[in-house]
């Protein structure tokens, strides 16, 4: 009769420092890769340049500046960003960040779940869980986002097809998935515009491209998880409900 077999023991998983760094939310992995090589990150006492040096999964003793480096708690919150802050932890131009706004929270690292530019306005995710920060904003997702668009004229019927239908601008298509008038007045008017896809200033290059001019722009829902009635200037704590739903929508 054959000896059994004894179960091979599965060997732990290994990841790149800068990947560990960034996953147990310290920092972002480009920070963690400018910390490393800088000579700031020690592993079991022991000075690391190498961002991809292997780390078995749940190794402890890493340090950054000499203090020890643990998981930190998930945190999830949603920001009504003001029109004329940066989405940057720092601006070389020296203009006001999102961050500025978040000074006085005494939070960790916290990583902005997508972007907004300068000139927009809305809710604005932030975490240091960057794997559920990688499933919102993965393309193939195709997460519905809305937008409340204040523009220099009043389109008609034919005007808001055409944005749906779409433009090739710059070698990419642009086209919304849904748009819709809010309100018009005898000059400008109010739409909702909804993407399922995210590319650099989609919206305005979209409406230029139709000869139409942004008077403001405010992000208003991701997914399901709606601005409501949050101060502009304003951050609150995501609920554990809205975490999964935002985890668990296509």
């Amino acid at each position: 009769m054959p000896t059994p077999r004894r179960p091979s023991s599965v060997p732990a998983a290994r990841h790149g420092l800068a990947r560990v760094l960034s996953k147990r939310g310290v920092c972002s992995r480009s920070q963690a890769e400018q910390w490393i090589r800088a000579g700031r990150v020690a592993l079991d006492g022991r000075v690391v340049r190498n961002p991809e040096h292997p780390v078995t999964q749940g190794q402890g003793g890493i340090t950054v500046d000499g203090q020890p480096v643990g998981e930190t708690a998930p945190v999830y919150l949603m920001f009504n960003k003001p029109r004329g802050l940066v989405v940057s932890a720092a601006d070389e131009r020296g203009r006001a960040t999102v961050y500025d706004a978040l000074a006085e929270a005494g939070m960790p690292w916290l990583g902005p779940v997508g972007r907004l530019d300068k000139a927009s306005e809305g809710l604005l995710l932030l975490s240091n869980d960057t794997v559920w920060a990688a499933r919102i904003t993965d393309p193939a997702a195709h997460r519905e986002k809305t937008y409340h668009v204040q523009v220099d004229c009043v389109p008609d019927a034919r005007l808001l097809a055409r944005l749906g239908e779409g433009v090739s601008d710059q070698g990419e298509w642009l086209a919304a998935r849904r748009v819709a008038l809010l309100r018009a007045g005898e000059k400008n008017a109010w739409l909702e515009i909804v993407l399922d896809e995210g590319r650099n200033r989609h919206i305005r290059r979209l409406l230029a491209a139709n000869g139409i001019g942004v008077l403001r722009l405010v992000r208003v829902a991701i997914g399901e998880l709606r601005l409501g009635d949050l101060a502009k200037g304003r951050w609150r704590h995501l609920a554990a409900d809205e975490v999964e739903a935002l985890r668990a929508a296509r």
